[in-house]
């Protein structure tokens, strides 16, 4: 399977961000073309592929699921294999995802499972979402091609390579987006009085959102905001007439996400008034939590207790964001983290997986979906 490496190095230098995948689904097209067809159907929604292999004998339809996008991210690596595309990289390990996804695809086309199987290339996990739309489209105009269980992997650079972990019911959490928009009156900075300082509006803003998770959220339970990036101004001598919180917000369960969002809004509201100024929130990307079902987390720990070369491990829930939650929302499966050995974490510019991964969970995810 040595293969599948050189795989994941060529998709490694071409990393696209959501819904503008091309070349990724161009090479991802033209390898599954060059492999027997006689069990394959494919089928290409926007930038996304679902390939659907017949099986033998078969009962329901068994899913699996790859995300292609790359991210933002300006590479540090220093590998030979580097992303090509500036300011762009495959820094969440979706590369090896697809090159793993290929071997399944390659593996059924020559021996094909006993149960209907189908695989879907989804563009667009890191933004805007691409599973809930494509899922739409599935059962509007594909309604046989929607799984009837589902199952999907993520690299975690933290665990060994072999690790496979995973727990029934939540492992991932809620996930929005936040962007506050902020417009007051600019000015020049020696005569504040005529103006609205949307530097001092959101700072305000800043401090009275930490507030929101202490104050809200039952001390029980798990939620985060997080403001990643503050924008304000133009120039030092002028008062700023804008300003913009970019963040995120997470948590364990819906009925918290509203409840938080709730009092984001309330305390905006709060801001236009005092500081007489417009507030306006985008919540951007949300993305349901990963909820796995009971049975097919346990079937996935069982089977790699006994499987050679693998760890089972029963993880804690996260509060990592991952669109694969609305797959899951309304069919069974599951998904689980596979170990990487990075000592660089997700996104992180200089993340590196350890290659070995891609052939273990090839064979390890083969041999599951064929004894479902």
């Amino acid at each position: 399977m040595s293969h599948l490496i050189d795989i994941r190095r060529d998709l490694h230098k071409i990393p696209e961000i959501g819904f503008k995948e091309f070349k990724t689904q161009s090479y991802l097209l033209q390898f599954i073309s060059s492999l027997n067809q006689q069990y394959l159907q494919i089928t290409t929604w926007k930038t996304g592929i679902v390939v659907y292999i017949k099986g033998t004998n078969p009962t329901k339809l068994i899913g699996w699921r790859t995300d292609i996008d790359g991210l933002p991210v300006q590479e540090e690596t220093g590998l030979p294999f580097s992303s090509e595309f500036g300011g762009y990289m495959h820094a969440c390990g979706h590369d090896c995802h697809m090159a793993i996804a290929l071997g399944l695809v390659e593996a059924f086309s020559k021996q094909p499972p006993i149960q209907n199987v189908v695989i879907y290339f989804q563009p667009a996990e890191e933004g805007p979402g691409g599973a809930e739309p494509m899922l739409e489209w599935l059962r509007a105009e594909h309604p046989l091609l929607v799984a009837d269980e589902i199952y999907a992997l993520h690299i975690a650079p933290e665990y060994p390579v072999g690790t496979i972990a995973t727990k029934p019911e939540l492992l991932f959490a809620n996930t929005s987006e936040l962007f506050i928009d902020l417009k007051g009156i600019g000015g020049h900075a020696a005569y504040p009085h005529k103006t609205r300082d949307m530097t001092i509006a959101a700072a305000n803003l800043l401090l009275q959102l930490q507030t929101v998770i202490s104050r809200n959220v039952d001390p029980m339970d798990s939620a985060v905001i997080t403001v990643g990036k503050m924008t304000a101004g133009t120039v030092q001598n002028v008062i700023a007439e804008n300003a913009r919180l970019e963040g995120t917000i997470r948590t364990l369960n819906a009925d918290a996400m509203a409840e938080v969002k709730r009092r984001i809004e309330a305390i905006c509201a709060g801001i236009e008034a005092a500081f007489e100024c417009a507030v306006s929130i985008d919540y951007g990307s949300m993305y349901y939590e990963v909820n796995n079902d009971t049975d097919c987390a346990n079937a996935l720990l069982q089977f790699a207790e006994q499987f050679d070369g693998a760890i089972a491990y029963e993880c804690p829930a996260a509060m990592t964001g991952e669109d694969f939650g609305y797959f899951i929302k309304d069919i069974p499966g599951a998904m689980f983290w596979t170990g990487a050995n990075s000592s660089y974490g997700l996104h992180h510019a200089k993340m590196v997986p350890d290659e070995s991964l891609i052939p273990l969970n090839c064979r390890f995810v083969e041999q599951f979906l064929r004894q479902r």
